[in-house]
Protein backbone atom coordinates (compact mmCIF):
# COMPACT_ATOMS: atom_id res chain seq x y z
CA UNK A 1 0.00 0.00 0.00
CA UNK A 2 1.34 3.26 -0.80
CA UNK A 3 2.10 6.13 2.06
CA UNK A 4 0.43 9.09 2.55
CA UNK A 5 3.64 11.42 2.05
CA UNK A 6 4.08 9.14 -1.81
CA UNK A 7 0.67 9.96 -2.97
CA UNK A 8 1.16 13.51 -1.52
CA UNK A 9 4.38 13.80 -3.67
CA UNK A 10 2.48 12.39 -7.07
CA UNK A 11 -0.61 14.80 -6.57
CA UNK A 12 1.81 17.51 -5.93
CA UNK A 13 3.94 16.22 -9.16
CA UNK A 14 0.64 16.58 -11.06
CA UNK A 15 -0.66 19.28 -9.95
CA UNK A 16 2.54 21.05 -10.68
CA UNK A 17 2.27 19.92 -14.44
CA UNK A 18 -0.94 20.81 -15.12
CA UNK A 19 0.35 24.39 -13.88
CA UNK A 20 3.10 24.66 -16.10
CA UNK A 21 0.45 23.92 -18.88
CA UNK A 22 -1.45 25.83 -17.96
CA UNK A 23 1.83 28.55 -17.88
CA UNK A 24 2.46 27.78 -21.55
CA UNK A 25 -1.38 28.41 -22.56
CA UNK A 26 -1.14 32.03 -21.02
CA UNK A 27 2.13 32.37 -22.90
CA UNK A 28 0.77 31.53 -25.74
CA UNK A 29 -2.76 33.32 -25.38
CA UNK A 30 -1.00 36.45 -24.29
CA UNK A 31 1.46 36.82 -27.75
CA UNK A 32 -1.59 36.14 -29.69
CA UNK A 33 -2.86 39.36 -27.77
CA UNK A 34 -6.04 37.11 -26.55
CA UNK A 35 -5.57 38.78 -23.10
CA UNK A 36 -8.70 37.29 -21.43
CA UNK A 37 -7.33 33.94 -21.93
CA UNK A 38 -3.80 34.45 -21.38
CA UNK A 39 -5.04 36.19 -17.95
CA UNK A 40 -7.32 33.07 -16.84
CA UNK A 41 -4.66 30.43 -17.43
CA UNK A 42 -1.64 32.56 -15.90
CA UNK A 43 -3.89 32.75 -12.49
CA UNK A 44 -4.84 29.34 -12.80
CA UNK A 45 -1.42 27.96 -13.31
CA UNK A 46 -0.10 30.20 -10.57
CA UNK A 47 -2.44 28.76 -8.05
CA UNK A 48 -1.82 25.46 -9.36
CA UNK A 49 1.88 25.50 -8.64
CA UNK A 50 1.70 27.11 -5.31
CA UNK A 51 -0.61 24.11 -4.66
CA UNK A 52 2.41 22.04 -5.76
CA UNK A 53 5.11 24.17 -3.90
CA UNK A 54 2.91 24.03 -0.70
CA UNK A 55 2.72 19.85 -1.44
CA UNK A 56 6.26 19.06 -2.03
CA UNK A 57 6.82 21.38 1.01
CA UNK A 58 4.80 18.86 3.49
CA UNK A 59 6.49 16.07 1.84
CA UNK A 60 9.76 17.46 2.64
CA UNK A 61 9.43 19.27 5.67
CA UNK A 62 7.82 15.75 7.17
CA UNK A 63 10.56 13.31 5.95
CA UNK A 64 12.36 11.47 8.98
CA UNK A 65 8.91 12.08 10.61
CA UNK A 66 6.78 9.06 11.55
CA UNK A 67 2.91 9.36 11.50
CA UNK A 68 1.47 9.12 15.20
CA UNK A 69 -2.49 8.12 15.26
CA UNK A 70 -2.37 6.15 18.73
CA UNK A 71 0.43 6.03 21.73
CA UNK A 72 3.06 3.95 20.26
CA UNK A 73 6.84 3.13 21.27
CA UNK A 74 9.53 5.09 19.31
CA UNK A 75 12.83 3.39 21.27
CA UNK A 76 13.99 0.98 23.86
CA UNK A 77 16.63 2.16 25.62
CA UNK A 78 18.47 0.15 28.17
CA UNK A 79 21.21 1.84 30.30
CA UNK A 80 24.19 0.48 32.09
CA UNK A 81 26.53 2.33 34.41
CA UNK A 82 30.02 3.11 33.74
CA UNK A 83 31.07 5.08 36.72
CA UNK A 84 29.99 7.84 39.09
CA UNK A 85 27.15 10.18 37.02
CA UNK A 86 28.21 8.24 33.84
CA UNK A 87 26.07 5.50 32.09
CA UNK A 88 25.87 3.75 28.49
CA UNK A 89 22.50 4.12 26.55
CA UNK A 90 21.74 1.53 23.62
CA UNK A 91 19.21 2.53 21.63
CA UNK A 92 17.16 0.50 19.31
CA UNK A 93 14.81 2.16 17.20
CA UNK A 94 11.94 0.42 14.71
CA UNK A 95 13.67 -0.40 11.76
CA UNK A 96 17.47 1.17 12.36
CA UNK A 97 20.42 -0.80 13.94
CA UNK A 98 21.00 -0.27 18.05
CA UNK A 99 23.40 3.03 18.80
CA UNK A 100 25.41 3.32 21.62
CA UNK A 101 26.07 6.47 23.84
CA UNK A 102 28.55 7.57 26.37
CA UNK A 103 26.34 10.00 28.53
CA UNK A 104 27.11 11.82 31.80
CA UNK A 105 24.46 12.15 34.22
CA UNK A 106 22.06 11.07 36.73
CA UNK A 107 18.99 10.54 34.36
CA UNK A 108 18.63 9.75 31.15
CA UNK A 109 16.86 12.46 28.75
CA UNK A 110 15.03 12.17 25.64
CA UNK A 111 13.32 14.85 23.86
CA UNK A 112 11.45 15.23 20.50
CA UNK A 113 9.66 17.30 17.22
CA UNK A 114 5.80 17.04 17.24
CA UNK A 115 3.63 18.07 14.36
CA UNK A 116 -0.15 17.87 14.51
CA UNK A 117 -2.22 18.61 11.62
CA UNK A 118 -5.27 20.97 10.92
CA UNK A 119 -8.55 18.23 11.65
CA UNK A 120 -9.51 18.55 8.09
CA UNK A 121 -5.97 17.79 6.97
CA UNK A 122 -6.11 14.36 8.91
CA UNK A 123 -9.24 13.79 6.71
CA UNK A 124 -6.75 13.58 3.88
CA UNK A 125 -4.90 10.69 5.49
CA UNK A 126 -2.00 13.38 7.23
CA UNK A 127 -1.95 12.31 10.87
CA UNK A 128 0.44 13.81 13.75
CA UNK A 129 3.94 13.27 13.12
CA UNK A 130 7.23 12.63 15.12
CA UNK A 131 10.57 12.77 15.05
CA UNK A 132 13.02 12.10 18.41
CA UNK A 133 15.68 14.56 17.73
CA UNK A 134 18.10 13.94 20.77
CA UNK A 135 19.18 12.22 23.78
CA UNK A 136 21.51 13.01 26.51
CA UNK A 137 22.08 13.27 30.33
CA UNK A 138 20.49 14.94 33.33
CA UNK A 139 21.45 15.91 36.73
CA UNK A 140 19.12 15.88 39.74
CA UNK A 141 20.70 19.13 41.10
CA UNK A 142 20.98 22.49 39.59
CA UNK A 143 24.58 23.25 40.63
CA UNK A 144 25.52 20.18 38.71
CA UNK A 145 23.48 20.57 35.62
CA UNK A 146 25.10 24.25 35.35
CA UNK A 147 28.76 22.96 35.98
CA UNK A 148 28.91 19.44 35.32
CA UNK A 149 29.76 17.80 31.63
CA UNK A 150 27.22 17.89 29.23
CA UNK A 151 26.63 15.27 26.80
CA UNK A 152 24.22 15.50 23.92
CA UNK A 153 23.65 13.39 20.72
CA UNK A 154 21.27 13.65 17.54
CA UNK A 155 18.91 10.92 16.96
CA UNK A 156 18.26 11.50 13.09
CA UNK A 157 18.92 13.53 10.89
CA UNK A 158 17.28 17.34 10.04
CA UNK A 159 14.36 16.87 7.26
CA UNK A 160 15.48 18.85 3.67
CA UNK A 161 13.08 21.28 4.69
CA UNK A 162 13.21 22.94 8.18
CA UNK A 163 9.43 23.29 8.39
CA UNK A 164 9.42 25.22 11.46
CA UNK A 165 11.60 28.03 9.74
CA UNK A 166 9.19 27.60 6.62
CA UNK A 167 6.40 28.39 8.78
CA UNK A 168 7.58 31.26 9.72
CA UNK A 169 8.59 32.36 6.78
CA UNK A 170 5.59 31.51 4.80
CA UNK A 171 2.61 32.16 6.99
CA UNK A 172 0.02 30.78 4.13
CA UNK A 173 1.64 27.17 4.99
CA UNK A 174 1.08 27.36 8.89
CA UNK A 175 -2.73 27.26 8.15
CA UNK A 176 -2.63 23.61 7.13
CA UNK A 177 -0.30 23.26 10.81
CA UNK A 178 -2.56 23.35 13.78
CA UNK A 179 0.83 22.67 16.25
CA UNK A 180 4.86 22.38 16.70
CA UNK A 181 6.14 22.18 19.01
CA UNK A 182 9.03 20.26 21.09
CA UNK A 183 8.43 17.42 23.90
CA UNK A 184 11.00 15.75 26.35
CA UNK A 185 10.75 13.62 29.53
CA UNK A 186 13.75 12.18 31.59
CA UNK A 187 14.05 9.00 34.26
CA UNK A 188 16.49 8.08 36.29
CA UNK A 189 19.33 6.28 34.42
CA UNK A 190 19.61 2.65 36.54
CA UNK A 191 22.05 0.29 36.15
CA UNK A 192 20.76 -2.22 34.06
CA UNK A 193 17.69 -0.07 33.48
CA UNK A 194 15.12 -0.78 30.28
CA UNK A 195 12.78 1.86 28.88
CA UNK A 196 10.45 2.37 26.76
CA UNK A 197 10.40 5.58 24.83
CA UNK A 198 6.62 6.49 23.92
CA UNK A 199 4.61 9.15 21.81
CA UNK A 200 1.57 10.46 22.18
CA UNK A 201 -0.52 13.07 20.54
CA UNK A 202 0.17 15.30 23.47
CA UNK A 203 3.89 14.48 23.94
CA UNK A 204 6.71 12.32 24.84
CA UNK A 205 7.09 10.06 28.32
CA UNK A 206 9.57 7.32 29.23
CA UNK A 207 8.30 4.17 31.10
CA UNK A 208 10.00 1.37 32.35
CA UNK A 209 9.79 -1.45 29.71
CA UNK A 210 7.20 -4.03 30.74
CA UNK A 211 9.30 -6.82 31.82
CA UNK A 212 10.84 -4.61 34.00
CA UNK A 213 8.37 -1.82 35.31
CA UNK A 214 7.12 -1.17 39.16
CA UNK A 215 3.91 -2.01 39.88
CA UNK A 216 2.89 1.50 39.14
CA UNK A 217 4.59 1.50 35.75
CA UNK A 218 5.17 5.01 36.27
CA UNK A 219 6.70 7.43 33.23
CA UNK A 220 9.04 10.06 33.70
CA UNK A 221 9.22 13.66 34.05
CA UNK A 222 7.39 15.01 31.38
CA UNK A 223 7.23 18.92 29.47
Amino acid sequence: MTDVPTLLAIAASAVAVIGLGLAAVAWTSLRRRRWSAGALASLSGLVLLLLAVLGWGVVLGTRGYRALTREEVAASVTTRSTGPRSFRAVVERPGSRPDTFRIAGDQLYVDAHVLRWQPWVNVLGVHTGYRLTRIGGRYRSLEAERDAERTVYGLSEAPPLDLLETLDRLPVVGRVVDATYGSGSFVPADDGGSYEVRVTTSGLLIRSAPDTADGDGSAGGLW
